[in-house]
């Protein structure tokens, strides 16, 4: 018997991404060039961002933005300890420390009641991730940012096309960064962006992601003359990456309306379950979700035969996920590092979620088929 796979992510590329990548292989410039800004002036309508800066990864803008405000040893960054691990990399490589706060268990997001119990005089800045394409509640986190004078950083590597109250996610705070990386809403092979709105520190990105050269290749009059006037790195997207994501944008909408539907109809059919518990997308009215994935959280006597369940899901050919194996203050760097953090709400999700498939790769078929499979399996524990 001929099982079809469901793979949990699958990039989308057709001939139009073919295409573009093929015109600019067949030019004269693959860096520096025009495509890069007409995917940052696309990617900046489509979430009525002020300023749009391309990076070649999420981490990448996320640590940019950390070292354009000069941030260093002796400081302090509060950040979600239910994340991916770049979250606090980024803090971790400016010689800055992350100070890890735990998620609340009914949405995996940052629990914004446990934030002032941990700004000190050393806090810089306060990191939120909208879980799974969720928003956090922004409102509250804004104001105890505004309160203590932190700046407050989105990572929004889930949520393209998420929104709080109207306003995309990266608009909420004072920046936010998105990722392109392949089983993402929209890919460019790898990249990422910035959303900000304020237009001096737009400007000190822009030169900080090309070495802190003063002058990019189409503003030298004397070509090769340019002068380096801050410390930078090389943290640019080629003309290639932003091709393929002039094209998925595109496409965007549509694929965002897929996950929604697919997961709508998924979660119609694993309602009824009484084995685990489905986060909630979108929590309520004022909160907008993305749809990445669908994350079920397994009862504890199920929790404890996790890989086995997902093991009996891969052999039927459904795809599955973690989102994430541990919180990240456990991961054995930051254990080692800084301790043991105590963050239950974190631990416990990272122990019993399963990621179900969503993405507009699928279809009503392949969600029944992932319901009857779930449903299945668990009817064997």
């Amino acid at each position: 018997m001929i099982i079809k796979e469901i793979p949990f992510g699958q990039p989308i590329l057709g001939k139009e991404e073919k295409h573009a990548v093929s015109d600019v292989l067949s030019g004269p410039i693959l860096v520096h060039g025009p495509k890069s800004e007409l995917f940052e002036t696309a990617f900046a309508q489509f979430t009525n961002a002020p300023h749009a800066i391309s990076v070649s990864s999420c981490t990448a803008g996320m640590h940019l933005i950390y070292h354009a405000l000069g941030f260093g040893p002796g400081d302090e960054v509060i950040v979600p300890s239910q994340t991916h691990v770049a979250t606090a990399h980024a803090v971790e490589l400016t010689g800055a420390r992350p100070v890890f706060a735990d998620a609340e268990l009914e949405t995996g997001n940052i629990d914004f009641t446990t934030i002032e119990s941990l700004i000190t005089p050393r806090t810089k800045a306060l990191a939120v991730v909208h879980y799974l394409g969720v928003p956090a509640e922004m409102e509250k986190i804004s104001k105890i940012a505004q309160k203590h004078g932190l700046f407050l950083l989105e990572d929004c590597a889930l949520s393209p096309g998420a929104t709080h109250q109207g306003r995309h996610t990266g608009l909420i705070g004072d920046a936010g960064c998105f990722s392109f990386y392949p089983v993402k809403h929209l890919t460019t092979a790898e990249g990422g962006m910035i959303i900000l709105k304020d237009e001096a520190l737009a400007q000190k990105l822009r030169l900080l992601k090309a070495f802190g050269v003063n002058r990019s290749h189409g503003e030298r009059k004397i070509p090769g003359d340019y002068d380096v006037i801050d410390l930078g790195y090389n943290y640019r997207m080629s003309e290639v990456h932003a091709a393929i994501g002039i094209e998925q944008m595109k496409k965007l909408p549509s694929f965002l309306a897929k996950r929604k539907t697919n997961f709508n109809m998924l979660e119609s059919l694993l309602r009824s379950e009484n084995k685990f518990r489905i986060l909630p997308q979108p929590i309520d009215e004022l909160r907008k979700s993305s749809h990445y994935c669908m994350g079920i959280i397994l009862d504890a006597h199920l929790a404890e035969n996790r890989a086995t369940i997902m093991n009996q899901l891969k052999s039927k050919g459904i795809g599955t996920s973690i989102y994430y194996p541990h919180p990240v203050p456990h991961m054995t760097y930051y254990n080692d590092k800084y301790g043991n953090t105590f963050c239950p709400n974190a631990e416990t999700i990272s122990n019993s979620i399963i990621a179900l498939p969503v993405g507009p790769h699928l279809d009503s078929i392949d969600m029944q088929t992932v319901a009857e499979g779930i449903c299945s399996v668990l009817r064997e524990h």
